[in-house]
């Protein structure tokens, strides 16, 4: 049976992770946020006080880690941590610091990629990421480099945050956006960049419904469905 692949990548809050779980609801597709494993390593690494881009002491930790993934009733990818459920604590601001620079480390970047790759050969799947299309599922069947301005990012990343209850300042998410977005185009392990296949699709200023209708012309046109 052959199975077919979508990959998103872009930017921090580019609205990557909500836009492709309603996108693979609506197709009946398997929704793999690779973020959210990444974020758990980055939740990990917090959690020892280590230095996130010190390669000598978070390779190690790797080994130790039992990192499970679940669809529960809910429709949510939940994230588990030795056991523990993540799902909610790898979303906090200070994870977002650690899992761009543990991501950016070659090795973590390794240690994950043949564990999505399985997941692609056994399902239709919509994976985001930053590298999905040029690194982890370079042959995807559709490819979409989703973005926005820094500002529309930040403004949905602050709108987020006190949804959760948690402080920030409208300027300080901004400022971590531009830090992230340098961090992630920057890095030398799979930077951050636009397949040359891909569909630039930028959604500054649009509605969450825009933006969805938008991704599914794309992905339709594609696909020819």
């Amino acid at each position: 049976m052959s199975y077919r692949s979508i990959a998103i990548d872009g930017p921090s809050g580019a609205g990557k992770s909500t836009l492709a779980r309603m996108l693979a609801q609506e197709l009946g597709f398997l929704y793999v946020d690779t973020g959210a494993i990444y974020r758990t390593i980055g939740l990990a690494v917090l959690r020892r006080g280590w230095d996130p881009s010190d390669a000598a002491q978070v390779l190690p930790l790797l080994n130790e880690l039992d990192i499970g993934m679940r669809y529960e009733d809910d429709g949510v990818q939940h994230m588990f941590l030795n056991g523990e459920d993540v799902t909610q604590a790898i979303r906090q601001n200070a994870v977002s610091q650690y899992t761009s620079q543990v991501s950016a480390l070659p090795e973590v970047r390794a240690f994950l990629l043949e564990r999505q790759r399985e997941l692609a050969r056994t399902h239709d799947v919509i994976m985001d990421g930053r590298d999905i299309g040029t690194v982890v599922l370079p042959q995807a069947d559709v490819k979409i480099f989703l973005t926005a301005s820094p500002e529309d990012r930040a403004q949905r990343r602050y709108a987020e945050l006190k949804e959760r209850g948690q402080e920030a300042s409208f300027a300080s998410v901004l400022q971590d956006v531009k830090e992230r977005d340098a961090r992630d185009t920057g890095r030398a392990a799979a930077p951050l960049r636009q397949a040359e296949d891909a569909r630039r699709a930028d959604t500054s200023g649009l509605t969450l419904e825009e933006s969805l209708r938008l991704l599914l012309d794309i992905i339709k046109e594609t696909l020819q469905v």
